[in-house]
C-alpha cells in the first residue's frame, strides 16, 4: 500500500503516475529533481502531460524533503512557473 496520496495535491491519477517511475513512497521524492520527474512522465505518456502536474511533483519532491514544511508550500498552485 502506498502512502503518495498523504502527500497534499496527490490524488490516485498522481499516485498512478509516480508508481509508474517506479515510486512507491513519500520517503522516494526526497531530494529528487521535479523537472526530471516531468519530462519522464512525458515520455511515459507520448507527449505533454498537464503542466499543472509539474506543480504538484515540485510541491511533493518539498513535502518528502523537508521535515517541517510551510504550510503555505503545501498548496500545489505555490509552485507555479513564476513570469520573468
Amino acid at each position: 500500500m502506498s502512502d503518495l496520496q498523504t502527500i497534499p495535491g496527490v490524488g490516485p491519477s498522481i499516485e498512478a503516475d509516480l508508481m509508474s517511475l517506479g515510486l512507491e513512497s513519500v520517503d522516494d521524492l526526497a531530494d529528487l529533481d521535479p523537472e526530471q520527474l516531468y519530462r519522464q512522465l512525458c515520455r511515459n505518456h507520448g507527449g505533454p502531460v498537464d503542466r499543472c502536474v509539474l506543480y504538484v511533483l515540485r510541491c511533493a519532491i518539498y513535502f518528502a524533503s523537508e521535515e517541517r514544511p510551510d504550510t503555505e508550500l503545501l498548496k500545489w498552485w505555490n509552485w507555479k512557473d513564476r513570469a520573468s
